[in-house]
């Protein structure tokens, strides 16, 4: 009645087992680490890069306690030291031992945490669970990305598509431009008859789908004004959001920052989670800037030069002004992007200035080649957008046709070009963002809230421990094990799957320990019940389980379907009390049921005439007197 089949104490103890092994590295913390990451596109970090850095250290005398090589989105090869000292000396060593050049950044040398664990746990990926923002500190943005510029960008690419496609088909037109101004989402094309407007619109339509073309006639002219379709404006929204999230993921990298959270938060907004960063400064230096690079030519018509002087912009321009507060006309029409960027790196010019050196893929390149030979003598603009406020960096004398390599220059300074670098190399904005919201959390801070986190648990577990054990004696130390072993499978869980624990998390895995003793709870008083309608005790155990795994299995399952809800529709830290909440749920099933079952089978199930159970006082209701006289 009371015995557990082999196999069901052989699942237990390779559960128990499995927990213990992955949960034990969160015992050990992190330890200070340097990782090294490749700063170039053309340079890639592979496994034999650690032998190259043991060969550098070992000549420093930095003694290493690990050295490890992920090869993820961005390899890097992360080597773990003795103290924040031995950290400090070897990120300064490597870098000058990899990077030789003082503007050479073909490697990026960052500090970092990685796990404290043994080598033979690392060996069968057993490893500590992440720690959110407000456990280790770090630095929390909040990004709100420019949906209109991103229509308006993606507005001018498809006039110029337009004209394109006209050029192609010999088709002639009065002009391509914005209707009513740059904010508006339409562009409309100007023909002299409607027989050419009525020519050319199958041929755009089937160019531009994203568009929808209306004819208007004044008497003078044909206009076909083209407005975005409703789900292309939705899909372009879409694609600056995955893209910056993209380009920020880059940048990340770049600045050698490991477990980042970067995720979109409702429609417009990015939120960007560095926990751990150790130069929060420097983070906030490259994750603010929205550094996005445009190529235009200058608009040097008599109208124009007259416009500059009167503080007026023609329409199908923009005004800029470059690093001497020179305003310029440029035109609207994009030669090429930050998108068509392949590479960037800081370098010096032929008289020895500051520079920065650029490749563009094919694609920029014949855009590239196809513009400056069609307009030598005139000048093109390198536009650099930062905070979505353009600024034009160089606007040089095309000289000759360019192929896919050139540099732009200007008063650089030599850290300017080498963060300008990074930021173009690390990928284009499809919009420009702005940051709304800044958080820092210090690591004592963090350290601090680890503190009375754990506290709090270990304080509640043994009231909890106290508690069941004086009311409900062997039964209750045997729900306590039950407790502890729920507690070690959730950790176990989180652990493997790499999740990570935030402050509110903590505040699940308190709330599921309370579930979880209310299980035991339930099944104990059971016991007792059964116990009082004069069951035998065999047979009470028995029963109590079975008749109580139906009301604990109810209570879990509604908890957890509001779990599930949170988990879905929550964001941020929500998410995090979620996903802890539900693995609790489901790890505290299994220990208040399977475990504490186990433990009783073990020792009340080999007695075949047991006469009572240690579980407390159990209170049996006392008949009622007869009354007098009859």
């Amino acid at each position: 009645m009371n015995r557990y089949a082999l196999w069901k104490y052989i699942v237990i103890a390779v559960a128990l087992a499995v927990g213990l092994l992955y949960a034990l590295p969160n015992v050990f913390g992190d330890a200070p680490a340097v990782q090294v990451t490749s700063g170039k596109a053309t340079v890639k970090v592979d496994a034999s890069m650690m032998n190259r850095i043991d060969d550098i250290l070992k000549k420093a005398s930095i003694e290493t306690t690990g050295m490890f090589f992920e090869n993820g989105q961005s390899p890097s090869v992360r080597v773990r030291v003795l103290n924040n000292d031995a950290q400090l000396r070897a990120k300064d060593v490597l870098q000058k031992s990899l990077n030789p050049g003082i503007d050479d950044q073909t490697y990026v040398v960052a500090l970092n945490l990685v796990a404290d664990s043994p080598r033979w746990l690392t060996a069968i990926h057993a490893l500590p669970m992440y720690l959110g923002l407000d456990l280790r500190g770090g630095v929390h943005f909040l990004m709100q990305v420019d949906m209109k510029s991103a229509l308006s960008k993606r507005l001018d690419a498809l006039a110029g598509d337009a004209r394109t496609l006209l050029r192609d088909k010999n088709i002639r037109h009065n002009g391509i431009a914005r209707v009513g101004n740059s904010g508006s989402n339409a562009i409309e094309v100007v023909f002299n008859d409607a027989e050419t407007a009525n020519k050319a619109r199958p041929i755009l339509e089937d160019g531009l789908p994203d568009m929808v073309f209306a004819a208007q006639n004044d008497g003078a002219s044909t206009r076909l004004v083209a407005t975005f379709r409703p789900e292309a404006i939705q899909r372009v929204q879409d694609n600056a959001l995955k893209q910056n999230i993209s380009t920020l993921h880059n940048r990340v990298n770049q600045l050698g920052v490991s477990e980042p959270v970067i995720q979109q938060q409702g429609s417009d907004r990015i939120v960007v989670q560095l926990p751990g960063v150790q130069d929060t400064a420097k983070a906030k230096d490259i994750i603010g800037r929205t550094a996005t690079l445009e190529a235009r030519m200058v608009d040097e018509s008599p109208e124009a030069s007259a416009a500059v002087g009167q503080g007026t912009v023609p329409f199908g321009d923009d005004r800029f002004t470059d690093r001497n507060g020179v305003p310029l006309l440029v035109k609207k029409q994009v030669v090429f992007s930050g998108d068509n960027l392949t590479d960037a790196q800081p370098g010096f010019d032929q008289n020895q200035q500051p520079s920065v050196n650029l490749n563009v893929d094919a694609k920029g390149a014949r855009a590239l080649r196809d513009t400056t030979r069609e307009n030598i003598g005139k000048r093109m603009a390198l536009i650099l957008f930062e905070k979505g406020k353009g600024e034009v960096v160089t606007a040089p004398t095309i000289q000759g046709e360019f192929s896919n390599r050139f540099q732009i220059t200007g008063r650089f300074t030599t850290g300017e070009t080498n963060d300008t670098a990074l930021l173009l190399r690390a990928g284009s904005l499809a919009a420009p963002m702005e940051i709304i919201e800044e958080r820092s959390i210090g690591p004592s801070l963090g350290a601090d809230n680890i503190r009375r986190g754990f506290l709090s648990t270990v304080y509640g577990f043994t009231a909890i421990a106290v508690f069941m054990i004086l009311y409900y004696m062997l039964f209750g130390l045997i729900s306590v094990v039950a407790l502890a072993s729920n507690l070690l499978f959730l950790l176990a869980l989180l652990s493997m799957l790499q999740a990570t624990l935030t402050l509110p998390g903590i505040a699940a895995i308190a709330l599921a320990l309370g579930m979880a003793i209310d299980s035991n709870v339930l099944i104990n008083e059971r016991i007792r019940e059964e116990l009082r309608n004069g069951k035998s005790p065999q047979t009470a155990i028995a029963e109590g389980y079975e008749r109580a795994f139906g009301t604990i299995l109810d209570s879990n399952v509604t908890t957890l379907i509001a779990g599930l809800a949170l988990l879905a529709f929550g964001s941020g830290p929500i998410r995090g009390f979620a996903v802890v909440h539900c693995l609790g749920i489901l790890t505290s099933i299994f220990s208040s049921v399977f475990v504490s079952r186990g433990l009783v089978n073990l020792i009340y199930g080999k007695k075949k005439k047991l006469a009572s159970v240690a579980i407390g006082q159990v209170w049996k209701p006392t008949s009622s007197p007869a009354k007098a006289g009859a």
